[in-house]
């Protein structure tokens, strides 16, 4: 068996050798070119990928070698393995991975029994980033950026006020109505019409007190202490695409995550 990849695709095949001069074992190897055809479109949100076999032909290794990639790329949500069909790309669209990214949860079930957000774009504008914003966001300060406000709400409780920046270009086109109109997930229609997929995202969580005008959007009492949730959202290659803002209350919800 080969412990190194045979070029199928000279250039590719050099241009992947060079950004792993360090030795990585052979499943790794594999799990790097199968996120270079994630990244390239080869295979979009919601298709199967080829089998497990084909690949394995494809890339000259055992079916085994490819299965542990598979595992690992499942493992990290951009793959679902659906028993008798195949293995799919993830898609924020699928049930299962749409509510990834939102971890508060409402004290009694859960997001399903609770039904979907209600949601209220309340602005969408473009500016100019701020340094914070260009910093977070891989950009020059002064970089054209979208702005968006909305407000989730829970059984018709205000439960959350966002704030998310875009890099204007990737998102040419994103209006508060098209927002509005759109039923799915933000991060679908993300995948859906700008083709830019969100894979994986930092948080940092911190107590505040609202200002005036985010306790109004969710009609609060003053002094009324909120979870403040920030989020950087990367695509494939930790590309930054998104700095995402929510005041999250918790009188009925709390935040729940699973550490592994």
């Amino acid at each position: 068996m080969n412990t190194t990849l045979p070029p199928t695709d000279a250039p590719a095949a050099a241009e992947f050798q060079a950004a792993t001069a360090a030795f990585s074992p052979l499943y790794q190897q594999i799990k790097g070119l199968i996120l270079q055809s994630l990244q390239a479109g080869e295979w979009k949100p919601g298709e199967s990928i080829p089998s497990e076999m084909d690949l394995a032909v494809r890339y000259r290794v055992s079916q085994g070698t490819v299965r542990k990639a598979i595992d690992e790329l499942a493992s990290g949500h951009l793959l679902i393995r659906k028993q008798g069909k195949g293995t799919f790309v993830a898609t924020h669209a699928e049930h299962q991975v749409q509510y990834r990214f939102l971890k508060l949860v409402p004290d009694q079930g859960d997001l399903n029994t609770e039904g979907p957000a209600q949601r209220e774009i309340v602005d969408c504008k473009r500016l100019r980033a701020t340094a914070e914003i260009a910093r977070a966001l891989a950009l020059r300060s002064g970089d054209s950026v979208l702005q968006v406000r909305r407000v989730l709400s829970f059984a018709k409780v205000p439960t959350i006020l966002e704030d998310l920046w875009l890099p204007a270009t990737p998102f040419k086109g994103l209006t508060a109505e098209r927002l509005a109109d759109y039923n799915g997930p933000m991060y679908a229609l993300f995948e859906t019409e700008f083709g830019v997929r969100m894979v994986r995202a930092e948080e940092k969580i911190r107590a505040v007190l609202p200002d005036k005008a985010q306790r109004e959007l969710l009609q609060l009492p003053p002094n009324t202490p909120l979870l403040s949730v920030e989020r950087i959202a990367y695509t494939y290659k930790d590309t930054p695409m998104e700095l995402r803002r929510g005041l999250y209350r918790t009188d009925k919800h709390h935040y729940h995550n699973d550490l592994n």
